[in-house]
């Protein structure tokens, strides 16, 4: 499961285990993006930050892993790189790539790197969000890559409704995210400052003496 994951929250976390389940999974691993593609670095916050996030959010459950690939890869972090090494150290697993919706749209108009080399090297779970309605006709009907599209899977999944874009929102704008994210991301969130954050300390000291 690929992902910014700034920060990583309940959304992601219900995805995966969903995924895990229905498609039988012996592992979900996580693997936060260095510098996606599609993104200003400048924009998105350090990778250590949204690795750490993860793997608090993560640790608790013996099926979730987090891997470092990406964080340690120079340049922009193009899945099909990460695939095609997944496939290389474990040439006899089936792999599946856990995605949004969205995203495999992008992936069937061709936006992404390779994106028909990609296709061709695993399955993919497609998570929908409530009211995203994706008609198949019109998924192969934008589909530029060439490949069938008998290895994508889609799952609609409530919770991810949530989103990192609107936790962001709500930290600078001082509002709660409890249960929206895993209660040590909320404070690693505060602890380090992140979008915004006030810290305990900060926050005493804004308030001023009693």
């Amino acid at each position: 499961m690929g992902g910014t994951f700034d920060p990583i929250h309940n959304g992601h976390l219900v995805t995966a285990e969903e995924a895990r389940v229905q498609f039988g999974l012996q592992q979900v691993v996580f693997v936060p993006s260095r510098h996606p593609p599609h993104k200003d670095p400048d924009e998105v916050s350090g990778p250590e930050h949204r690795y750490l996030m993860t793997f608090l959010a993560t640790v608790t459950n013996p099926a979730f892993t987090v891997s470092r690939m990406e964080i340690e890869r120079e340049g922009p972090s193009y899945t099909i790189e990460t695939i095609s090494r997944f496939r290389r150290e474990e040439p006899e697993a089936s792999l599946y790539f856990i995605t949004g919706a969205d995203a495999i749209l992008q992936i069937l108009r061709g936006e992404w790197e390779d994106s028909p080399g990609l296709l061709a090297l695993c399955d993919f779970i497609a998570a929908t969000r409530p009211g995203f309605v994706l008609d198949p006709d019109d998924a192969r009907s934008r589909n530029v890559t060439g490949r069938r599209l008998d290895n994508i899977h889609f799952m609609e999944i409530p919770a991810l409704a949530i989103s990192s874009t609107d936790i962001r929102a709500r930290v600078r704008a001082g509002r709660p995210i409890k249960y929206l994210v895993p209660e040590p991301v909320e404070n690693y969130i505060v602890k380090h400052g992140l979008y915004g954050a006030l810290s305990a300390a900060d926050a005493v000291v804004r308030r001023g003496p009693d």
